[in-house]
């Protein structure tokens, strides 16, 4: 299944320097950072929309256009999304519970 996480991102990877008039992708890239984060917001929002909603069809297109920005962002932070895929791996060993216990005693102890 993550395949289709690493077939996105290298698409695009090789997207982004494409003319922003025919790719979206590079359209968001020069629109830069702060742009994209608000549409991570606006995408957000739509699913949280769908989900209350309860309306399936659209519960499936906003996840996607929320991955999607997600992983547009990671490119943007020079953030490989296998370093996410690892890190999803590595949690799947401990509880969920565990694991954020661990997290807050790091953030404390810092």
């Amino acid at each position: 299944m993550p395949n289709i996480f690493l077939n996105l991102y290298k698409t695009i990877k090789k997207n982004k320097k494409k003319n922003p008039k025919k790719s979206y992708t590079s359209f968001l890239f020069r629109k830069g950072v702060i742009f994209c984060l608000k549409k991570l917001k606006e995408e957000f929002f739509e699913l949280f929309n769908a989900l209350k909603n309860k309306n399936k069809k659209n519960i499936i297109h906003e996840s996607a256009d929320l991955i999607y920005h997600l992983l547009v962002l990671l490119e943007m932070k020079k953030i490989n999304i296998s370093k996410v895929l690892d890190e999803l791996k590595r949690r799947r060993k401990i509880s969920g519970i565990q694991e954020k216990k661990n997290r807050n005693k790091n953030v404390r102890s810092k």
